[in-house]
């Protein structure tokens, strides 16, 4: 039996792109590029409209659609500014020794992009969040999730997922979906067809965090992103994101970040990751 040494894998970076739709984020997550050797990325998209053209082929978009893009293979997002922009979250790992896994992904990097389904939305998340931890256990953990996925991928074999995660799944979905509007618990429950404390349970077992907590961090993510990237004034990202009011956005913000929206606006210099992902410089 061939054994792993976890140490020979490394996940890089895994980041999640909602909506692709302004126009400095097309110009960067669009651009033609590959990795360096031993480095694959996993590009699994879960809705919007365009193309993704790897090596000389070119592929149309849909929801579910996944691709493995093999080391130093050219590839490319085709997103168009419509009224269904991309989203999509985007897994970059390194394998430091030629193996079975390896040839395993290389192979799958050949071949067409398969379509999984929308219901893999929360193992992706989950996978970011365990990622991101200050746990050593829990981004132990992420890693064993993604050599198991990756294998899955190889073996041309992925499962469905469990119902419990299904319905986390359409959850996220659907706050996403909001994420500019405004969403209550007895609504998304509602929607689902479960009771609302059942799905406070799934949150808080998978995730850790209560779903409308969840949500507005959500929003606060969205905020940053607006803070970041334009010059909107902070009260019509207040109102943009359905904060009840300027305060009370400046509030929630900090509660969140540990910094006021104007202060992390003035504080924030950024630079690309390997992904896109911004990468605060004075971290």
């Amino acid at each position: 039996m061939h054994k792993i040494d976890l140490k020979m894998i490394k996940l890089r970076d895994i980041i999640f792109v909602y909506q692709l739709k302004n126009a400095e984020d097309i110009k960067w997550h669009t651009r033609h590029h590959s990795h360096q050797s031993k480095e694959f990325e996993l590009h699994y998209f879960i809705g919007g409209e365009g193309h993704f053209r790897v090596g000389g082929a070119l592929h149309t978009v849909s929801p579910g659609s996944l691709f493995v893009c093999p080391p130093r293979l050219p590839h490319a997002i085709e997103a168009r500014k419509n009224d269904n922009p991309i989203s999509y979250y985007a897994v970059l790992f390194r394998i430091e020794e030629m193996g079975e896994l390896e040839a395993l992904l290389y192979n799958a990097g050949t071949k067409p992009p398969r379509n999984i389904g929308r219901n893999y939305r929360f193992f992706f998340e989950e996978l970011k969040e365990r990622s991101l931890s200050s746990s050593s256990m829990k981004r132990q953990a992420a890693l064993h999730q993604l050599i198991s996925f990756l294998y899955l991928i190889g073996d041309g074999d992925i499962p469905r997922g469990e119902p419990g995660n299904i319905h986390l799944e359409k959850a996220l979905d659907m706050m996403q979906d909001e994420v500019y509007g405004r969403i209550r618990l007895p609504d998304l429950a509602g929607k689902l067809g479960i009771t609302q404390s059942y799905l406070i349970r799934l949150f808080r077992k998978k995730l850790n965090i209560t779903p409308m907590k969840y949500y507005t961090r959500l929003k606060v993510e969205a905020a940053a992103s607006l803070l970041a990237d334009t010059s909107l004034a902070i009260y019509k990202i207040a109102d943009r994101l359905n904060f009840y009011s300027e305060y009370h956005f400046s509030r929630v913000f900090k509660h969140y970040t540990g910094t006021a929206p104007s202060l992390y606006r003035n504080e924030q210099y950024h630079h690309r990751g390997p992904t896109g992902a911004f990468i605060n410089d004075r971290e």
